[in-house]
């Protein structure tokens, strides 16, 4: 088994920073996915910043993602980030992690599918589960049966999530590999080629 390229090849990070132009690359996709992960992955390799949603509005709100939720409700909070995102959209190109539900906003999503690039991490559900049940932090998971309650949030959202510009499957192997398929996705784009989801 060959070792994981630690960067894309540099036809591909060229011919992606092409397709990106000014705009923002958008990560969407469900809690666990890999979108905080692989999106500072795929910064470095076109060498633009990185900015995580999640923590713009943790540090413009001067509160934690639970604690706006138990606060103000879910509402309240997707009001609070499509006002962030909004404005992280206005300046780039950089890459922008988002959370698992803001894809979901209608507002939100119709900005980011006219002003930015969408890439969805697609992963199943037992990789999900895998990956967010080592941590007690997720609000949308403090329910009685968190496992099926993931499952259910896939079963809503992915119809949804498939509007995103590119689809990169998300599984069990290294953040470099799905980081660098990434890359390859948005190259593609640059022929006006089909991406086609890798399996």
């Amino acid at each position: 088994m060959t070792e994981p390229q630690a960067i894309a090849p540099e036809q591909d990070i060229e011919k992606a920073r092409r397709v990106l132009g000014q705009r923002n690359l958008v990560f969407v996709g469900l809690m666990g996915a890999g979108k905080s992960a692989i999106g500072r992955l795929v910064a470095q390799m076109l060498e633009i910043p990185f900015v995580d949603s999640d923590h713009e509005i943790e540090r413009v709100s001067r509160m934690t993602i639970p604690e706006l939720f138990a606060a103000y409700g879910e509402s309240e909070f997707r009001a609070l980030e499509a006002r962030v995102i909004k404005r992280l959209l206005k300046t780039g190109p950089r890459v922008l992690s988002t959370g698992g539900g803001a894809f979901m906003n209608e507002t939100t999503r119709s900005m980011v599918l006219a002003n930015g690039l969408s890439v969805w991490l697609k992963a199943d559900l037992d990789v999900l589960w895998e990956r967010v049940s080592k941590r007690d932090t997720r609000p949308l998971l403090k329910t009685a049966n968190p496992r099926q309650t993931l499952s259910d949030l896939l079963d809503q959202r992915y119809p949804v999530y498939a509007k995103a510009d590119v689809t990169v499957q998300s599984r069990d192997d290294a953040k470099e590999t799905i980081a660098t398929e990434t890359v390859a996705a948005i190259a593609r784009l640059e022929g006006g080629q089909e991406t086609v989801p890798t399996s």
